[in-house]
């Protein structure tokens, strides 16, 4: 590969822009008690700033690579990066709800070719013997983003004003915008026709699977008519995608030789896979933090950072490490950290410091550092150079989905284990028994307020025990998933990445 001009200028102006889409995935958050009161909306209302992005980003990531062909991907990254910057000062200046919403649908629309699109660049302008650090370098930006999210929404938050949650992005997108636009050699269009009814059909399927994953806890899951109503609409259009992917004489929305590649397909998997052990996990510490041993919101953010300066640690070192050793080995290393620091977590009471969580997600970073990045790098090292702007985008997507998936998983399993528990403990709250006889008047369970008091207790206790049983769950699938490992082609056997001409012939 002929040495590409300003690589290190490329990399940081696509960079920028990944983390700046990276970020706004969480960064909302912690913002949102503050945004319903301003906004003057409900709980359940108020959660639409989040769905609404995250339902748009999926639906518009599976386009990238038809955009690419059509357009080039320089202009793409240009027109998302704009697009995005826009969004997101519309956000700031939204007056009420559903202005803020629909700047929202726009914010993840523009966003979602982001991601894929800096991954994609770093592939091509390195060689193959770089192509581990390039990877530990997105993968700094894509972990680094949900994970400082929450630190800079609270600070932000609580020091000017939820607005500038999202203003902060228009500096970052100007930057990005002026670097992509003076470096960033374009690529030559495909011009390829689109695929109408695969579009459609897999659109549908993914908008649906993200409203049935958001909005099933809220409405009771199968109890409600909406999420009975999206789950059977998303698996009628995902039954008819696949079924015109693999019968279609025309060119198909998912490039069928993306299918044939044993890795990819295998990576994917373990997209999938690490996204729902890192948010799901992301999902329940600040609710543990901040609901049952009452943090404040930026404390709770400090004791949160570690996790990502071990991510930032783990990647500096694994990107020199990925042409010593067998991708599979650190990859397996990874995992292991990753399933003692949940290991760790199962260990947590009420009157703990924070010393435990500090020290779990430190090594948890480090875990998914040293899985991320060789993952990153096995998963399209048998991919041809002109499948990448179709692959990233589907790597991508599986990713946020595996995300989706296991946010819903660990809080309707909060919610079972916390009643179940409560339960379980209730049992003993009766005149009895000896411990509530000698526990103070104020504590009386002879008396109204005493009881209040005790099931405000038995509460708490029975929420902990949930929170343990959650980290329990998400330890044995870390471990459970490792065998995934021996399906993937080691180093040594991994052919030299075919042509673009090549890629044309499997198309």
């Amino acid at each position: 590969m002929n040495a590409v001009p300003h690589k290190g200028m490329i990399t940081l102006s696509i960079m920028l822009a990944t983390i700046m889409q990276a970020l706004d995935t969480t960064i909302a958050n912690v913002a949102l008690p503050h945004m319903q009161g301003a906004l003057q909306s409900s709980q359940d209302q108020i959660s639409w700033v989040l769905t609404s992005y995250i339902v748009a980003a999926a639906i518009a990531t599976p386009l990238t690579g038809w955009l690419c062909g059509q357009w080039g991907r320089r202009q793409v990254f240009l027109i998302a990066v704009v697009g995005f910057t826009i969004a997101s000062a519309l956000c700031g200046m939204a007056q009420n709800l559903s202005e803020i919403v629909l700047a929202r649908l726009l914010q993840g629309v523009f966003g979602a070719a982001l991601v894929p699109l800096s991954q994609a660049v770093l592939l091509d302008i390195n060689p193959k013997e770089k192509v581990g650090q390039a990877m530990a370098i997105w993968g700094a930006g894509i972990m680094i983003g949900p994970i400082l999210g929450p630190v800079m929404g609270g600070w932000l938050t609580e020091n000017a004003n939820w607005r500038w949650v999202f203003f902060i992005n228009l500096p970052v997108g100007v930057f990005a915008f002026y670097g992509i636009a003076r470096y960033l050699p374009e690529s030559k269009p495909a011009g390829e026709q689109l695929d109408i009814f695969g579009l459609t059909t897999l659109s549908l399927a993914v908008g649906l699977l993200q409203l049935f994953l958001d909005r099933g806890e809220q409405l009771d899951w199968f109890n409600s008519p909406e999420i009975c109503a999206e789950a059977i609409g998303c698996v009628v259009a995902l039954a008819y995608f696949i079924a015109h992917t693999l019968t279609t004489t025309k060119v198909s929305f998912l490039n069928r030789a993306l299918l044939k590649d044993r890795n990819f397909i295998t990576g994917i998997a373990f997209a999938f896979v690490v996204g729902m052990i890192l948010y799901a996990t992301m999902a329940l510490l600040p609710a543990f933090l901040q609901g049952l041993l009452g943090y404040p919101v930026v404390f709770t953010g400090e004791i949160m950072a570690p996790r990502g300066l071990g991510t930032m640690l783990a990647m500096m070192v694994v990107g020199k490490l990925v042409h010593r050793f067998d991708l599979r080995a650190i990859m397996a290393f990874g995992f292991c950290l990753t399933a003692y620091s949940l290991y760790q977590m199962t260990h947590i009471t009420l009157d703990m410091d924070s010393t435990l969580v500090t020290v779990s997600g430190f090594i948890q970073g480090m875990g998914i550092g040293f899985t991320f990045v060789p993952l990153s790098a096995v998963t399209f090292a048998t991919l041809a150079p002109g499948l990448r702007n179709e692959g990233t985008p589907v790597y991508s997507l599986m990713r946020n989905i595996g995300s989706s998936v296991g946010i819903s998983i660990v809080q309707a399993l909060l919610t079972e284990s916390m009643a179940r528990a409560h339960a379980e403990l209730a049992v003993d709250i009766n005149y009895t028994n000896q411990v509530l006889q000698a526990l103070p008047p104020a504590m009386s369970s002879l008396t109204p307020s005493g009881l209040a008091v005790i099931d405000m207790e038995v509460n708490r206790q029975a929420a902990m025990l949930a929170y343990v049983g959650d980290f329990r769950v998400m330890m044995w699938l870390t471990l459970l998933t490792m065998p995934l490992l021996l399906l993937i082609r080691p180093a040594e056997k991994l052919p030299t990445t075919g042509t673009p001409a090549e890629a044309e012939a499997l198309h």
